[in-house]
């Protein structure tokens, strides 16, 4: 599948095994990624993003932010499914934590299958003021090493549909209220698997979700059957997947360790 690497959306930071050294500034890679919408629907999913910013921990909201990019750049967030991750940039910055992530959107799009013109989609405030995107824990740049953070687009939850595929009305448009998960990839893991039914024929389109508390990520399986969440914060999870037409599947008390690769593969039964 194709790498993307962003250096900004759905962005997880991994530390390189470098020896520290008492530089000025440390390396920050941005990657993005998508939680992705109901894709047996959508064709594409585009967004404009044309600035970049990011906050040092305990600065005030009116504190100067750091600039670090104004080079446009237009992402087929659809595109960034299971794994796949555009680098958004890829820079040198000043030591210290970093708690907040800014990104200016200009426009956004939506393309569904059998339309013939995609959605143009109102941006409200992103391109103003920007998106702001909380990290937690903070990103620590430390001289020497390099620090990636994953910046998760739910876009399951960013499109809001006006209207109703089904009916004969059809859709009205889409408003556009982005949710972005930000993780640091040193203290993240991942869950991946396959899911088949009761023949173990390998199910498209399936809906998994991951929960711990709240639900934390969506994703849908691909014309392999095959789902992956990146950037997954260490910590023990409740797993779920299910389709049209089959009983939903859970399993409780999945652990993910930094670092490490968690193999959760269902078998949904027909209703």
């Amino acid at each position: 599948m194709k790498k993307l690497l962003f250096t900004i959306f759905a962005a997880a930071i991994i530390m390189s095994a470098c020896t520290k050294t008492s530089d000025s500034s440390g390396k920050l890679v941005v990657k993005i990624t998508d939680d992705p919408f109901n894709i047996s629907y959508v064709e594409s999913a585009t967004v404009t993003i044309t600035k970049i910013e990011i906050r040092k921990a305990g600065e005030n909201e009116s504190d100067a932010f750091i600039l670090l990019s104004e080079n446009p750049v237009t992402l087929d967030i659809l595109k960034l499914r299971n794994g796949v991750t555009e680098e958004l940039l890829n820079m040198e910055i000043p030591l210290g934590k970093y708690d907040l992530i800014r990104l200016y959107v200009d426009q956004a799009s939506l393309k569904i299958k059998d339309q013939p013109v995609p959605y143009n989609v109102k941006v409200p405030s992103g391109k103003q003021t920007g998106i702001k995107i909380f990290i937690s824990p903070s990103l620590n740049i430390e001289g020497g090493l390099t620090s990636e953070l994953l910046l998760d687009f739910d876009l399951s939850r960013s499109f809001v549909m006006r209207g109703n595929l089904a009916h004969s009305a059809g859709v009205n448009g889409f408003i556009f209220k982005p949710v972005i998960r930000a993780t640091n990839n040193s203290t993240a893991g991942r869950i991946e698997g396959v899911v088949t039914d009761t023949s173990e024929v390998k199910i498209a389109d399936a809906k998994i979700w991951v929960k711990q508390d709240t639900i934390m990520s969506t994703a849908f399986t691909d014309i392999s059957g095959n789902y992956a969440f990146i950037g997954v914060p260490a910590g023990t999870y409740s797993i779920f997947a299910t389709k049209e037409n089959f009983d939903t599947v859970a399993y409780t008390g999945i652990k993910v360790i930094e670092g490490n690769r968690t193999i959760q593969n269902f078998t949904l039964t027909k209703k």
